[in-house]
């Protein structure tokens, strides 16, 4: 039980900082964690008539795995079907794509971030 905290609180200091800068750059955060069976998506954010579904991942400094690492196939196929879901539940139609963003941090401070922007499409392999 205590990784599991320990591992959400670790992804709360990176969607933290993300939806911050997401922000910043003139988007609005619509959901966070939303959840299916299957699938989960860590930010979803609009700008104007674009949806970003954006994918976060969380490293200390020094972890051995980056965080680009663990966008694998697998993963990219549960968060394209979760992007699905979402658009159907809320009856959306917009141009979408899939972001990824890595924060490394040190002690709960931000150290490195990198975003991707339109890291892959639903077509990805």
């Amino acid at each position: 039980m205590q990784k599991n905290q320990n591992s959400r609180s670790i992804g709360d200091i990176g969607e933290d900082y993300v939806c911050g800068y997401l922000r910043e750059n003139g988007y609005e955060i619509l959901e966070r964690n939303f959840t299916v069976r299957g699938g989960e998506i860590d930010i979803i954010a609009s700008q104007g008539n674009k949806i970003a579904f954006v994918e976060v991942k969380t490293r200390k400094v020094g972890a051995l795995t980056t965080g680009e690492s663990a966008i694998t196939y697998t993963k990219k196929q549960r968060l394209i079907k979760t992007a699905r879901i979402y658009l159907a539940k809320k009856n959306i139609r917009a141009f979408c794509r899939f972001d990824v963003a890595v924060v490394h941090h040190d002690g709960g401070n931000v150290v490195f971030f990198k975003y991707y922007k339109s890291a892959f499409d639903a077509s990805s392999k």
